[in-house]
């Protein structure tokens, strides 16, 4: 899996700090790249309007969007953004009822 901050902003040196904090305390860091970019391509095609964006990006099952956009969440919001994608925490798992993806913790 891949995180992409598309900016051209100050404000992403502290979204792309508080991205690789929340990847090193869920022990992620090893698993998950973190890529700056200001692809105007990559811009157009997932037609972001506001920086800094917040992009995941999983090519093995060709997925990429945009979940943080124009904001600079908080910590926590990280956190739980990660945990909702990868699967796992304290109160279950994340999936669907009927289960979901080959990726998820089903």
């Amino acid at each position: 899996m891949k995180v992409k901050i598309y900016w051209s902003e100050e404000n992403t040196n502290e979204l792309n700090t508080k991205v690789v904090n929340a990847l090193e305390e869920l022990g992620l860091s090893d698993f998950i790249s973190i890529e700056l970019t200001n692809d105007e391509t990559l811009k157009t095609e997932l037609n972001i309007k506001s920086e800094p964006a917040l992009i995941v990006e999983e090519e093995s099952i060709d997925f990429r969007d945009t979940i943080f956009e124009g904001i600079i969440p908080s910590d926590e919001e990280i956190k739980a953004m990660f945990i909702s994608i990868i699967g796992g925490g304290e109160t279950g798992s994340s999936c669907a009822p009927g289960g979901c993806g080959s990726w998820c913790s089903c």
